[in-house]
């Protein structure tokens, strides 16, 4: 059989079982690009909580000061403030800010209280405690697992997913973002195959498998095409394609005309996988580094009812939520309005809006002391540091500006994006990571700039393209049947 024969047979073959899912891929893309899988965004999380009490809060008690930590905030938990901690060994501990005296259990009744925090005064009910389901995927929720569902009797029919150990919420789904994510997200990652195989493994080597094989079949679609087109010695109807009509027709000429794109959208969306441990990070540079030594509570002087009061009465700032950060040699803390603005704190200084970037290149340099940097302070997103809306699967990402940019080289050429109004580092990209944002955010979602800046003009070239691409993988869906059909043996 010769060599032409076998391009046929294989991108016939292939196309009948991934036809089918590229046009699902294709019909659930467009549908993300409005209604994205339900998400509880920062800016969500900060709008809901209420003002923390000059007079709230007493100190953290010492055995719990002194310990190494991880993380710790101040926050609201049921209408009052509580310290949540996360310990060096990973153990998460929730403190009363008053009492001091650690949440016993974070049961139905305490769900229900944060949902009437976060919801304000609608009818609220209680449906269950679960570990997962069609909405909390997500590998993030797995340390507050399990979930408490909870139903808001409010016009937007919401459920908020609250956690087990905690109380937060963690997550709110509208019946809109549950309605649309049918034929949106939950089509467009096969969670119905993630559900039904029961293990996250398998679900993953499936859809690498399947992303796979749709990529070579578009690869061949397109060899098959070029080579069954005429442009200068015409078939005998004039056209130059051998097909005068139907669905042949139109899926030799939408190949022609959309089978790169076709094939660019399945390709990047099987790097969206990692496959095979591409584009993972190779940079051995940590931002904990940054710290120069364990996060403590009794580090920092200041006692948290001076630093909460100092802020109303010298700022007129209203904290929602306090998070004791460090940085180089120093312990201080970040309070965040419901806004979402920030203010720093550090025992005998004002409150302050931003660090000096002269003090975070100073401590950043203990990421590599050795290792020359380059050092840019923007004011604007660019092709690595960008902002999604948050539909997007990246939209529970916060990418504040001005950032200060550090560009490392190291054998990982690692950049470093850190906020001056946190100290934080928001973002940290090597050079294989860099790499995966070309072969998958550029190429699957158009993430580019230029276009991110004009959302109706990039709305509309994914819906041409998509349209397009449908008219592709629907043809070759009817031509696989007639096929199949043609194939089946008679009695």
């Amino acid at each position: 059989m010769g060599l032409k024969r076998q391009l046929y047979l294989w991108h016939r073959w292939l196309g009948i079982v991934a036809c089918l899912f590229m046009a699902l891929w294709i019909v659930s893309g467009v549908v993300m690009l409005y209604v994205g899988y339900p998400k509880l965004t920062p800016a969500e999380r900060l709008a809901h909580l209420p003002a923390l009490p000059a007079d709230c809060c007493a100190e953290l008690p010492t055995q719990w000061a002194q310990q190494p930590l991880k993380a710790l905030r101040l926050t609201s938990l049921g209408g009052r403030p509580f310290y949540l901690l996360e310990l060096a060994d990973g153990r998460r501990i929730t403190l009363d800010a008053g009492s001091g005296a650690p949440l016993v259990d974070a049961d139905a009744t305490w769900a229900l209280a944060n949902a009437r925090q976060y919801a304000g005064d609608v009818p609220l009910e209680y449906k269950e405690s679960l570990d997962e389901d069609t909405w909390t995927h997500s590998r993030a929720l797995d340390g507050d697992r399990p979930l408490h569902r909870v139903q808001v009797g409010d016009a937007a029919g919401t459920w908020l997913y609250l956690s087990g150990r905690t109380g937060e919420v963690m997550r709110d789904a509208t019946a809109q973002e549950r309605t649309w994510n049918w034929v949106g997200a939950w089509l467009h990652w096969l969670y119905p195959l993630r559900g039904g195989l029961g293990f996250d493994n398998g679900w993953r080597t499936l859809v690498i498998a399947l992303s796979l094989g749709g990529t070579v079949m578009a690869i061949l679609g397109m060899i098959v095409g070029v080579l069954r087109l005429r442009l200068r010695k015409r078939y005998r109807s004039g056209s130059c394609s051998p097909y005068p009509a139907g669905w042949l027709r139109w899926h030799h000429i939408g190949g022609l005309l959309f089978g790169a794109v076709l094939v660019l959208w399945v390709f990047s969306g099987l790097m969206s996988m990692r496959p095979w441990g591409l584009n993972e990070s190779q940079s051995r540079l940590t931002p904990k580094a940054l710290q120069q030594g364990p996060l403590r509570a009794a580090d920092i002087a200041q006692p948290v009812a001076s630093a909460l009061a100092g802020l109303r009465q010298e700022a007129g700032f209203i904290p929602v939520d306090v998070q004791w950060r460090r940085l180089a040699d120093s312990t201080y803390l970040v309070a965040r309005n419901a806004a979402g603005d920030s203010r720093l704190l550090e025992a005998g200084a004002p409150p302050e809006a931003a660090f000096a970037p002269e003090r975070l290149l100073a401590a950043a340099r203990a990421m590599a002391p050795e290792v020359p940097l380059q050092v840019d302070s923007q004011t604007h997103y660019d092709f690595y540091y960008f902002a999604r809306d948050a539909q997007s699967m990246y939209g529970f990402q916060t990418r504040p500006l001005p950032v200060l940019r550090l560009r490392f080289a190291d054998p990982a050429s690692t950049w470093i994006y850190m906020d001056p109004a946190s100290g934080e580092v928001i973002a940290s990209l090597d050079h294989a990571q860099r790499t995966g944002r070309w072969l998958f955010n550029w190429l699957h979602s158009w993430d580019w700039q230029a276009l991110l800046e004009r959302p109706a003009l990039r709305e509309a070239l994914i819906i041409a393209f998509s349209l397009g691409g449908l008219v592709i993988s629907l043809s070759g869906i009817v031509l696989g049947w007639r096929r199949l059909r043609r194939s089946r043996p008679r009695r």
